[in-house]
């Protein structure tokens, strides 16, 4: 107690009232001082005894980290665990008046709870990541299936910001003649986002040749589930008459507007609509018309391929997406895939993690 009786008893006042346990021990591994909270969690380890014997031990800790601050000089910082619980200890070496060091003050705080908190949320994370890989396993058994029709060559591209997404398409028949087609951008993203998707594709009639009623009906359900505000679903839908090589479209706030284009044509699909959503208790939608030709093709995407930016904040843009549009006769397939490649490139993104927001696009093409 020596070293200690020069400093006052201020200082052992200062100590002993501390939440931490504190104790000082010698370049020979004697406890010659410890704090009142020390000696109340370690009644084994008196001043005198080696510092060991008051974690249990026979011999010194293979990672001391009071030896390694009295030996190396500088601070020493590790996590140890005594009888099952859980200890951030902190050994920093004291010098005498000639600055040689002879001791190290050790601070141990337990941390039991936290690492029991800590554990119980990695259990947790791993739970909602099988959740999540499940939800994602399922939102992509959503998406559409090869479609297998002379009349047409279709193809599309998925790809969610987050491991589920709130961009989702689909396409089906209706009879021998029709065929639905719809891309969708919910608000958000993630597992809420998600849930709009599954929500719009059990929901959208598929039997209606009209799609201002589909939508409209759409806009009743969803009202009838009293849904926050915030959340809301922007689809552009389309049926396709391919026996008589015409189609009906409509709208429900989808901000982008599908591309209907050949060597022969270029025509922007605009149609106001207010989205899927419980903003107002009516809303009206009304059908587009055109009239189609073999070669002609139907592009539709969502904002994500936009608003997609480069590194002085500019972003891709229609321009750009046009251009490869009118400039590329490729297949459907390779089509989206050099847009894809495009916009990966003008963003330096290297995989789908890297996108800021859902990225979803469709090419129909009549044959």
């Amino acid at each position: 107690m020596g070293f200690w009786v020069e400093k006052g008893l201020m200082l052992e006042d200062i100590l002993n009232g501390m939440f931490d346990m504190v104790r000082v021990v010698d370049s020979n591994n004697n406890v010659i001082y410890m704090n009142k909270a020390m000696s109340g969690n370690f009644r084994n380890a008196a001043p005198g005894a080696k510092c060991y014997e008051a974690l249990g031990r026979k011999k010194p800790c293979e990672n001391c980290t009071s030896r390694r601050a009295v030996f190396g000089g500088a601070s020493q910082e590790k996590e140890e665990v005594i009888d099952g619980r859980y200890f951030s200890v902190m050994s920093s070496p004291v010098r005498n008046n000639e600055g040689k060091i002879i001791a190290a003050v050790e601070v141990l705080r337990e941390t039991t709870n936290v690492k029991r908190l800590y554990q119980e949320t990695e259990k947790q994370n791993e739970k909602l990541k099988s959740e999540l890989e499940m939800a994602k396993k399922l939102q992509a058994s959503l998406l559409p299936g090869p479609i297998r029709d002379k009349r047409l060559d279709f193809s599309f591209l998925y790809m969610p910001c987050d491991a589920i997404g709130g961009d989702f398409l689909d396409i089906y028949k209706i009879d021998g003649s029709h065929m639905g087609l719809y891309i969708a951008d919910v608000s958000g993203h993630g597992v809420p986002a998600s849930l709009l998707t599954v929500f719009l594709r059990s929901s959208i009639n598929k039997k209606l040749l009209s799609p201002a009623e589909a939508l409209q009906e759409l806009y009743i359900e969803f009202n009838h589930s009293k849904l926050d505000e915030e959340m809301y679903i922007t689809v552009f839908y389309t049926i396709i008459d391919l026996a008589n090589r015409t189609m009906l479209y409509s709208n429900a706030g989808l901000n982008v507007s599908p591309v209907l284009y050949s060597q022969k044509r270029f025509e922007l699909l605009r149609l106001p609509g207010i989205p899927i959503s419980n903003w107002a208790e009516r809303a009206s939608y009304r059908d587009g018309f055109a009239e189609l030709e073999p070669g002609d093709r139907l592009f539709l995407y969502t904002d994500g391929i936009m608003e997609a930016k480069n590194k002085e904040n500019e972003q891709y843009g229609e321009d750009r997406l046009v251009d490869i549009l009118l400039g590329n006769n490729a297949a459907p397939r390779q089509l989206l895939l050099n847009i894809k490649k495009s916009v990966f490139r003008f963003a330096a993104i290297k995989s789908s993690g890297g996108l800021q927001d859902d990225i979803a696009m469709a090419l129909l093409k009549i044959r």
